[in-house]
């Protein structure tokens, strides 16, 4: 009897591991656009977009033209991997440039 119940023990004791393993790993799974990837773009609401936007570029000047750049970039085929930050990132740079030439 005591080798039932040392091996039950085992085994409960293996359970709460793994669950708290599974717990944990879903607990550290980002819900931040930010460091989302473009097909999580697509899904946001336009709220979510601008505010995601206004955290990356940290000023509320072309808010509207990011938001619009950073949709044509999530449209593009093969760019649902691309990282929100990449390609905000990317447009930013793109206005500046055309800003001071």
């Amino acid at each position: 009897m005591n080798f039932i119940k040392k091996y039950f023990k085992i085994f409960i004791g293996a359970a709460v591991f793994i669950s708290v393993l599974v717990v944990f790993f879903f607990a550290m799974k980002s819900n931040d656009l930010e460091t989302g990837n473009l097909r999580r773009w697509r899904a946001a609401s336009v709220e979510q977009r601008v505010a995601t936007i206004k955290v990356l570029i940290a000023n509320e000047e072309n808010t509207d033209i990011l938001v619009k750049c950073v949709d044509k970039i999530s449209d593009l085929p093969d760019s649902g991997e691309m990282t929100v930050r990449d390609a905000a990132s990317l447009c930013y740079t793109g206005i500046q440039l055309k800003e001071n030439l």
